[in-house]
């Protein structure tokens, strides 16, 4: 990084960490796994591990994120729908007779 600050991505307030670093690495499969997710989104934004086009994309998304959340209003436009829970059908069985005679065991028990 240059002392101008002319070699930031959109968003980017810190120094890039190099690829090994673990939470770049966290981050980044975080976002490939999760793309909606709001804290990977925020991270990659503010460390400039994205590529330029990327940046500028996501920097839009988090910055009307947080106007919204600073508005009270949610954070996400769309609101989400949760997913339908199935029905189970249970089929009931008949219980069976069971003797347990008493010479397998101790004591003589009937069920």
């Amino acid at each position: 990084m240059t002392d101008n600050g002319t070699d930031l991505k959109p968003g980017q307030k810190f120094p890039t960490p190099t690829p090994g670093f673990g939470d770049r690495v966290f981050y980044e499969t975080l976002l490939q796994q999760r793309p909606d997710s709001f804290m990977a989104q925020e991270w990659c934004v503010n460390y400039g591990v994205l590529s330029y086009e990327r940046a500028e994309e996501l920097c839009r998304q988090v910055q009307e994120r947080k106007r919204r959340m600073r508005a009270g209003l949610p954070a996400s436009p769309v609101k989400q729908e949760k997913p339908k829970k199935k029905k189970v059908k249970v089929v009931k069985e008949e219980a069976a007779d069971v003797v347990v005679s008493g010479g397998d065991g101790i004591g003589r028990t009937t069920i």
